[in-house]
């Protein structure tokens, strides 16, 4: 795939990632921080103010504010930049690895600004569940890079099994 067309396939999806996570903390911090949680679909979905200094699932939150900054921040911004140059620069990937590498991107991007501009500290606002069984306190950024990691495994599975299957119909004669 040409690298033009690789650019106008990664960058809407970057930017709208960025965008819209940046949007929503945005009005989740000036309208959620001083507020209780608001509730919806009888307590199914909620949103409700966090800030996470930790990874996935508060991982790491406890651990000194200097190694939180080289991981979160400074490993996990060479990374991001990493996958960039490599999903621009390379020509092999198919149109669904690029948007989905580009989810991926994009949302670890988000959220790496608000590591660099908060404090090392990622806004949260979203939870779901019933009951005691809720997920985390999550964002837009999360979504984009859950939908994007689950779309890779779905595409290395789907590739995996059309070899699979061209294995098993050719038969081999001694």
């Amino acid at each position: 795939m040409k690298l033009l067309k690789r650019i106008l396939i990664i960058a809407p999806v970057l930017l709208s990632c960025i965008g819209c996570d940046q949007v929503t903390k945005n009005i989740a911090r000036q309208e959620l921080s001083n507020s209780e949680p608001i509730t919806f679909l009888n307590n199914i979905f909620r949103l409700q103010y966090a800030e996470n200094p930790g990874a996935f699932l508060s991982l790491g939150a406890g651990s000194p504010e200097n190694i939180r900054f080289w991981i979160f921040t400074l490993i996990t911004g060479l990374f991001l930049a990493g996958m960039l140059v490599y999903l621009v620069a390379s020509s092999k990937n198919t149109t669904a690895h690029i948007i989905a590498l580009s989810l991926v991107i994009g949302g670890g991007i988000g959220n790496l600004i608000d590591r660099v501009f908060n404090h090392g500290r990622v806004i949260d606002f979203m939870n779901m569940g019933i009951g005691p069984f809720r997920t985390g306190v999550f964002n837009v950024a999360d979504i984009a890079i859950s939908c994007g990691v689950i779309w890779l495994l779905a595409i290395s599975f789907a590739t995996s099994q059309k070899k699979l299957d061209f294995k098993s119909s050719v038969k081999f004669r001694a």
